[in-house]
């Protein structure tokens, strides 16, 4: 077997054990979770096999969370805003305002200084965090909720996926010149889950190194979609 096959295996396990937990209603971001209906943000560290609750105080019910991907900031995704903190510093230093009537997920570019929040309205927001805490552009462009949002680790693409059983992939290119605006392309709307009881994809991941999709839906399927 080749390289890319060990690659498809590994990743397709490991996209079973997400799927699985989805069904069971269990989400988990890094080292954070936290109770739906619930105010209370808990940090698990691993090594030290600790657990402690987020010391801040919480606007709002929390609905995702994530960490930047280099330094020790924190973003909490409530319905309406994402609270950004330093967790050295023990302070927020950033809210952001979605206008959105209730978000539903939340990822953060590879770079650190942009990040997507899908909602259940079927919008998306891109944020450019150094440029206004407002979003930097919104796309209207799933009819139901989206239930996940991601970015690429490496590619400039970035997708999202809802209950209308479809994923939408986007290019995305975050430019080193600061006074040169994200460019934010579609590429791709990918078809092929069917809904179960209203629902239709619930989840999808980009494979680490490779430019594919993968999709978890509510019809009890994995796929994989190949550039």
């Amino acid at each position: 077997m080749c390289q890319s096959d060990y690659d498809l295996i590994f990743t397709l396990s490991c996209l079973v054990s997400v799927f699985s937990c989805c069904m069971l209603g269990c989400f988990f971001y890094s080292l954070t979770c936290f109770l739906r209906e619930s105010r209370a943000v808990l940090i698990h560290h691993l090594s030290k096999k600790l657990t402690q609750k987020l010391p801040f105080k919480l606007h709002g019910l929390a609905v995702r969370s994530t960490f930047h991907p280099s330094r020790s900031i924190f973003f909490i995704c409530t319905k309406q805003s994402v609270r950004v903190y330093d967790l050295l510093k023990r302070k927020l230093i950033k809210k952001l305002d979605t206008g959105l009537r209730e978000a539903s997920s939340i990822a953060v570019h590879p770079g650190g200084d942009n990040l997507i929040v899908g909602s259940k309205e079927g919008k998306l927001c891109w944020f450019d965090m150094d440029l206004s805490s407002k979003p930097y552009k919104t796309l209207k462009c799933h009819p139901k909720d989206i239930n996940n949002v991601v970015y690429h680790r490496s590619y400039p693409l970035f997708a999202s996926c809802s209950d209308d059983c479809n994923a939408y992939v986007f290019h995305g290119m975050v430019y080193s010149d600061l006074n040169q605006n994200p460019l934010i392309v579609p590429l791709e709307i990918l078809r092929g889950h069917t809904s179960s009881d209203g629902r239709g994809i619930l989840d999808c991941k980009f494979h680490p190194r490779q430019p594919w999709l993968f999709t978890a839906g509510a019809d009890k399927l994995i796929k994989l979609y190949c550039h």
